[in-house]
């Protein structure tokens, strides 16, 4: 009978729709703007964000918030959101602050731009469809909403864009075309103005905040709920207004999880006693939200009452007052055993419902058996509070005081918690979330609402928040029943893993750190990018910097694959770093079509190092046909995302007045100084080359030294020779030709042919006195160096020597060599090629400059 009623009740359970729910990686960015240093600051956007990052947070969100950003910070929180969104359902990015549009594109305003000059737009202002491109090589689903249509608070109103001196929009913002599973909405219509409001929040942020709340509402209805308001708020002087063009539902604040309650319990029940507690545990909503029970199907032998009150089917009951249900047999029922069953439903307030069940056994309370009974089941309650309480306190140890060691990159990690029992009538409510990151469970992302049961504490994970890496506290109330929640908190502590600190790389857009040059790489990278490999197989980044650890040791095969399967598994940088391969000639023939493929492919994806080279490659028709407004708008945006070898390459064309567009110093001189604010080194020479020369700037001999200084203690080739001519020409300072061959010489162990040459010059004007043999060792250094052959008349002035000195200076080389290179050819041939070999073993760096 017993086995009968289970399979009845079974079948109860089928009958209820299934539920299947996962864990979505959804992320959001959200920014206030409103500490303003050249223009009026804005008295709503911090609080805005704060209000937003909330709304965010309780939806389930990793939230990256950020306030009062200037260009750099911006670009650095913009990465690491950035590398959180890779592969993410949902990429969400806020923006309240100032914002205006330039011939149809729109711009977010950072508060320390300025905008005094033509060129400031490109090198001081966010462009918002570089930052749509970026979401949609990222993520499956993007969306932007903008509290910023505000007037152009800035008195110039023209500006360059690529090729054009275009002038600024007086109001708003424009209309932005969205590609395919996009939605953008803007405060208000496109070109009109939007307000701060006279509250705390604008009437947008506020609306929107209050809306989105709304449980298992698509972002159409809520945006279409936040225009009835914002319109209503603003008497029609504002109606906001998006663009879309989703084909998937977005849902913000979910509400889709059931009550959680175990689907089949038994109990023995006696008769003829009176009402007798059923034990039943509370039903938990994990969202956090109260719970409603109805009897579905009623026991038939007994009765069932609630403090004294008899319980008719269908009648609601608060999922608290669960436990206190009874059920009253009466009297003559169950002189033989008897299997009865009860059926509950739950329901949550958004619409979540699951099913109980509870099987039991009817025996006869009367006569010296039934005592018997009753006295054992009175026991064996009491016992089971007494274990309960233990399993409080035991749950409360397991966690109170943890410290979990938590790495940052390799997705959810799981807590591993240890919890000690299973009990369906333990829960615990989260009482303080971390403060970045989210927690999770396989099938769902929890938010600061959030409950679980004692048997999903087990599967309880956590992934940290890229760039993040203080310890959060994380507090629980653990319950049972109607019993006092008792409070335990934890500590999660962040950690960046060895190989991220040894081997990561600058700008990488799926990378956790700010990143190392080449040759910073170590060579312990190679041990410590091993373990990371085989501790996360599956993730593609440490495939990616043991490759560059390998290229550091000189390991080129074992990199090239490691690379490969880095770039197999979907990671763009790699795919940039098997152009440059081929573009270099590492362990392989020069192939610029090969390489040109692979940077087209990293710049589809938003690498900013692959539309750099691709864009180069483009504007200057290297290996491919030339295509000058592309290259120059991909280096455009490969400068936006803060990459300075962009901004130098720029900074370049616009010097030289190249393929078409014009020359301009004072746009040449925006790249440099956004490069030197970055600590780009050879942004620092090239800028102190212009304050020499007086190009886009005011000649400044003293601030030229500083920037070759500068540049020089960072270990930038070319700028020892920069400050060297300065003292070889006593320009700016007083002449000092022994310095200034002290900086050559330096300049030519660091790769520079040029440095080098002078160097040899220098030696040649000493007449009588010169060593000829020096001077024939650097020009060799000089042509070794010069793989563009840049300085021809190096060729012609070494051969002008004779047998002598160039014997002694091959002889010098050749001792400094720790291996042999072959012989063969001219002596010129010989010692051009010796030098070149005494360079690349003094150093092995290689650099992407």
């Amino acid at each position: 009978m017993l086995r009968c009623c289970a399979f009845i009740a079974a079948l109860i359970l089928a009958s209820f729709t299934a539920f299947q729910a996962c864990a979505d990686r959804r992320v959001a960015l959200v920014i206030g703007n409103s500490e303003y240093r050249e223009i009026p600051a804005l008295k709503n956007p911090d609080k805005d964000a704060a209000d937003v990052s909330n709304t965010f947070r309780l939806a389930g969100f990793d939230v990256f918030v950020a306030k009062d950003l200037t260009k750099i910070e911006f670009e650095k929180q913009f990465r690491n959101y950035l590398a959180a969104a890779d592969g993410a359902d949902l990429a969400i990015v806020y923006y309240s602050g100032h914002g205006f549009q330039i011939g149809g594109e729109n711009f977010l305003i950072p508060v320390d731009a300025s905008l005094k000059n033509a060129a400031d737009i490109e090198v001081q202002a966010v462009k918002l469809d570089d930052v749509l491109q970026q979401l949609r090589a990222k993520s499956k689903i993007q969306v932007i909403i903008l509290d910023a249509c505000r007037n152009n608070p800035f008195p110039r109103k023209d500006y360059w864009l690529r090729d054009q001196l275009i002038t600024a929009g007086d109001t708003g913002l424009a209309q932005v075309k969205s590609s395919l599973n996009t939605l953008i909405a803007f405060a208000t219509e496109p070109g009109a103005v939007a307000y701060d409001g006279s509250g705390d929040l604008s009437p947008f942020s506020s609306a929107f905040s209050r809306r989105a709340l709304a449980p298992n509402q698509e972002i159409r209805s809520v945006m279409a709920a936040v225009r009835r308001d914002v319109v209503e708020a603003t008497a029609g002087k504002q109606v906001p207004w998006e663009n879309s063009s989703l084909i998937d539902e977005v849902v913000l604040m979910r509400r889709a999880s059931r009550p959680a309650l175990p689907p089949v319990l038994e109990k023995v029940v006696p008769s003829g006693v009176g009402p007798v507690a059923l034990d039943l545990p509370e039903p938990l909503d994990v969202d956090g939200g109260p719970v409603t029970v109805s009897i579905v199907r009623p026991p038939a032998l007994g009765r069932l009452i609630l403090d004294g009150k008899p319980v008719a089917a269908g009648e609601p009951i608060a999922g608290k007052d669960l436990p206190r249900l009874q059920m009253d047999v009466p009297k003559g029922a169950g002189i033989q055993e008897q299997v009865d069953m009860l059926a509950y439903a739950t329901r949550d307030d958004w619409g979540g419902e699951s099913q109980g069940i509870l099987v039991f056994r009817v025996k006869n309370g009367e006569g010296a058996e039934g005592k018997q009974l009753v006295a054992s089941l009175e026991s064996e309650q009491k016992q089971q509070a007494v274990e309960r309480g233990i399993h409080i306190a035991g749950a409360a140890e397991a966690i109170e005081n943890r410290n979990v060691q938590v790495p940052v990159g390799v997705g959810p990690v799981p807590l591993k918690l240890d919890f000690p029992t299973k009990d369906p009538a333990v829960s615990l409510k989260l009482a303080s979330y971390p403060a970045t990151g989210t927690l999770s469970l396989p099938d769902r992302t929890l938010s600061p609402d959030s409950s679980l049961m004692a048997d999903e504490v087990d599967h309880l994970r956590y992934e940290p928040q890229i760039g993040a890496v203080k310890p959060l506290i994380v507090g629980f109330e653990i319950r049972a029943d109607n019993t006092s929640p008792k409070p335990a908190t934890m500590k999660l502590s962040p950690s960046v893993e060895p190989c991220d600190r040894e081997a990561g790389e600058p700008l990488d857009l799926q990378g956790v750190v700010p990143g190392l040059l080449p040759n910073e790489v170590s060579s312990n990278a190679v041990d410590v990018c091993r373990a990371a490999v085989k501790a996360y197989p599956d993730v593609a980044r440490f495939h990616y910097q043991l490759g560059r650890a390998l290229l550091a040791v000189g390991k080129v095969d074992e990199a090239k694959k490691a690379i490969q399967e880095a770039a197999d598994k979907g990671h763009v940088r790699a795919v940039f770093e098997l152009g440059y391969i081929a573009a270099s000639g590492i362990g392989t023939a020069v192939d610029p079509k090969k390489a040109n493929g692979f940077y087209a492919k990293a710049s589809d994806k938003g690498d900013p190092y692959g539309m750099t080279a691709w864009g180069r490659a483009l504007f200057n028709g290297l290996g491919v046909e030339r295509d000058t407004s592309k290259g120059l708008d991909l280096l455009l945006k490969a400068a936006a995302m803060g990459h300075t070898y962009s901004m130098n390459e720029l900074a370049s064309i616009f010097t030289e007045g190249r393929n078409g567009v014009p020359e301009d110093y004072a746009r040449a001189v925006a790249f440099l100084k956004a490069g030197v604010e970055r600590q780009d080194m050879y942004s620092m020479n090239l800028l102190g080359r212009n304050y020499l020369s007086g190009r886009g700037v005011g000649k400044d001999p003293k601030q030229a030294q500083a920037l070759f200084q500068k540049a020089m203690d960072l270990g930038q080739p070319y700028a020892p020779a920069s400050l060297g001519r300065m003292y070889r020409d006593g320009v700016g300072v007083t002449q000092n030709l022994d310095e200034a061959q002290r900086l050559f010489e330096l300049a030519s162990a660091r790769g520079d042919y040029s440095g080098a040459y002078d160097r040899a010059a220098l030696e040649m004007q000493k007449g009588d006195k010169a060593d000829q043999a020096v001077a024939v060792r650097y020009l060799a250094f000089t042509i070794g160096l010069d793989l563009r052959n840049e300085l021809p008349n190096a060729r012609t002035t070494l051969s002008q020597f004779g047998a002598k000195p160039k014997t002694a200076a091959l002889k010098q080389l050749r001792s400094e060599l720790k291996s042999k290179v072959q012989s063969g050819g001219s002596v010129d041939d010989q010692l051009i090629k010796t030098a070149r070999a005494v360079w690349e073993q003094g150093n092995p760096r290689r650099d992407l400059f």
